[in-house]
């Protein structure tokens, strides 16, 4: 049976019940599982059949709102510092890590928010998706949390699941055969809500936890993440960009907040 585009099975419902409709219009777990359904099968999200770094009007309406818009890096800077090193450019529509410069924070902050992007690696690279983070930490990874983005198939990372691409990074596993090879994209949702945290990759729901559950603290005190007591306590702050060191593309960077 073909498959009908979510965006014009939500027409269709908007135009058969706007009397009654009281949850058409919204992004809600049906739109996410559509979202997911389509990043499944290796094609890109709904909301990607537009030219990259654009909203549609839905998305707009929902409340997201746009990291990069394929040009300006206005959104972002440097961790620790006011302004942006010119190891980050935007190119040809993506944020490139080019050069060294450090990892790179959204100038905005969000406490409960979805975010989704596509990121792509070349051969053997390493990156990562920091999201509550706050400059009272030293280092960004030390308060933190990450999901991991890595060419599984050729850095050593990649045979720990712990440490595989999408994975909570050191604590929380990803499973195997959901990334795509190097040099292809990959889309990734982050979604952070009260304590609890949900990663997918590529259609498929890879990582659910709660941050300072039971489960948490045993997993943070059994890690390298044991030495630093903010880890993963912070309510809110900002979405991270890592520098491991190699070249690194993102696109596509959304993020709406669910806090009101």
């Amino acid at each position: 049976m073909p498959r009908v585009p979510f965006r014009a099975a939500l027409a269709l419902c908007a135009a058969a019940f706007a009397p009654l409709a009281t949850g058409c219009g919204s992004e809600s777990d049906a739109e996410a599982a559509a979202m997911d359904e389509a990043t499944a099968d290796g094609a890109v999200p709904a909301s990607s059949q537009d030219p990259p770094n654009t909203l549609t009007d839905i998305e707009a309406a929902d409340g997201w709102a746009l990291l990069f818009d394929g040009v300006s890096m206005e959104a972002w800077r440097t961790y620790g510092q006011e302004g942006l090193h010119d190891g980050w450019q935007a190119e040809d529509g993506m944020i490139v890590r080019v050069a060294g410069g450090g990892d790179i924070i959204t100038r905005e902050t969000w406490a409960d928010f979805e975010l989704q992007l596509e990121w792509r690696v070349e051969e053997g690279g390493n990156s990562g998706v920091f999201f509550r983070a706050s400059e009272e930490s030293g280092r960004i990874f030390e308060g933190a949390p990450e999901m991991q983005v890595l060419d599984d198939a050729v850095h050593v990372d990649g045979q720990n699941p712990l440490t595989s691409a999408g994975a909570n990074y050191g604590l929380h596993p990803a499973p195997r055969g959901v990334v795509r090879p190097a040099g292809e994209w990959n889309h990734a949702r982050i979604r952070v809500e009260g304590e609890r945290v949900q990663h997918w990759l590529n259609g498929e729901q890879i990582v659910d936890y709660r941050l300072g559950s039971p489960e948490w603290q045993a997993l943070v005190a059994a890690s390298k993440f044991a030495e630093w007591p903010e880890y993963g306590t912070y309510a809110s702050g900002h979405i991270g960009l890592q520098d491991h060191g190699d070249r690194v593309y993102f696109r596509n960077l959304k993020i709406r907040r669910l806090d009101g």
